[in-house]
């Protein structure tokens, strides 16, 4: 009975850790972003700022994977997501440029770029 209980326990703080673990980044959504920013651009600065913009994402997407396996190893370890804890999470930063890049994407298409 005490064990059932003790194992209950651990299963709902380690549910509970999971929880605030750092997702993949090919998990994150992108938000929508206002294509203002964007409108007196030409074709050539459109494509300049696309290049920059998927840089800052692979940059992200590899911190992103680096927290996710880092908060994997503190939950088996430790029942703790220690990289989001730590500020390491770089979701909303992926969100942000995955929506930049969509925004630019369809001012490009709208464009003929």
């Amino acid at each position: 009975m005490i064990k059932s209980v003790k194992m209950m326990a651990f299963g709902l703080i380690v549910s509970g850790s999971l929880a605030g673990c750092a997702q993949q980044p090919e998990r994150i959504a992108a938000i929508e972003v206002s294509g203002t920013p964007y409108k007196g651009f030409s074709c050539k600065q459109l494509a300049a700022e696309h290049l920059k913009i998927s840089q800052e994402l692979q940059a992200a997407s590899a911190a992103q994977k680096r927290a996710a396996s880092g908060d994997a190893w503190g939950v088996f370890l430790l029942g703790l997501p220690l990289s989001s804890m730590s500020g390491n999470d770089k979701e909303a930063t992926i969100a942000v440029a995955k929506g930049r890049i969509n925004e630019l994407d369809r001012v490009q298409l709208a464009r003929g770029c």
